[in-house]
């Protein structure tokens, strides 16, 4: 009997404990006496003594990750379930633009009983409500200044980076550290302006692909005619060398006729004339012999 005695008062001890687990801190809130509030000083990881009347808040101190998506799935019946989490805003001209978006974020050990007195929650609640709020706020400002076309296209790292900045600057004096926030799929837009940005794109695409077509058979032509121009000089700068030659040639013969002889002499095969050349004034030549 005594052995369940004890048994029963340490298991009532161990479920008025509670304990903080490794990667996180916690804040003691007591809620009845002279001493009941927020404990300062934020509680490492062990086993503490929570009695009646006694709480303790865990906030994780490593990077966490949430992702605010949808997830609902719908049968043939039209039967849908699962949570949808995703952000809805307007570009400027009202179009309904939905997003999934993930967050990383972590808890300043220091500042945590500070996070707790803001918002009287655990992280979980501050995810779901605060912090969630923060952001579609700051995608609806940063959207509201901007056209379906920028926020789907080149535009979409600039707004995100920009709701980042402000829910950083927002939450970082109550001890919540925003690392990052990211689109964690495509942004979805009208089916209907999605189809003329495609169009549109695929124009410009074709586009680019003519002027490169035409910029490749302009060059293949510029490539030709300074071919055929640089054989055409070619040609000129030949013929123009052996027009000189010839003219050298010639008047080299013409200042000295005794290279005339000696040409015909190397050229002479040693036989004698066979054919007879007369004249009144000349004497009788045989040649060809």
């Amino acid at each position: 009997m005594k052995k369940l005695i004890i048994l029963a008062l340490a298991s009532c001890a161990l479920a008025a404990c509670s304990r903080v687990e490794p990667g996180h801190v916690g804040v003691k809130v007591e809620r009845y006496g002279s001493a009941a509030g927020v404990q300062d000083k934020a509680l490492g990881v062990g086993t503490y003594w929570t009695g009646i009347g006694t709480d303790i808040y865990e906030y994780p101190i490593y990077t966490s990750n949430y992702a605010w998506t949808n997830e609902t799935r719908c049968d043939d019946q039209n039967t849908c379930t699962g949570a949808n989490e995703e952000f809805s805003f307007q570009d400027k001209s009202g179009l309904i633009v939905t997003a999934d978006v993930s967050i990383a974020y972590r808890v300043d050990p220091v500042k945590a009983p500070i996070l707790f007195q803001k918002y009287r929650t655990d992280m979980a609640g501050i995810v779901a409500a605060p912090l969630r709020n923060a952001v579609r706020s700051a995608l609806v400002d940063g959207a509201s200044g901007m056209s379906v076309e920028e926020i789907y296209g080149a535009g979409k790292t600039k707004l995100i980076n920009q709701a980042l900045a402000n829910v950083r600057r927002y939450f970082e004096p109550f001890g919540l550290h925003v690392e990052q926030l990211y689109w964690a799929g495509p942004i979805r837009i009208p089916q209907s302006i999605l189809d003329q940005i495609n169009a549109r794109t695929k124009n410009e695409q074709q586009a680019l692909a003519a002027q490169a077509n035409v910029a490749t058979v302009k060059a293949n032509a510029e490539a030709a005619v300074a071919k055929a121009s640089g054989e055409a000089d070619a040609t000129k700068v030949k013929a123009i060398a052996e027009a000189e030659a010839i003219r050298i040639r010639a008047q080299a013969l013409a200042n000295n006729p005794k290279i005339v002889g000696y040409e015909w002499v190397q050229k002479w095969d040693g036989a004698m004339p066979n054919t007879v050349y007369c004249s009144s004034s000349q004497p009788c030549v045989q040649t060809g012999q």
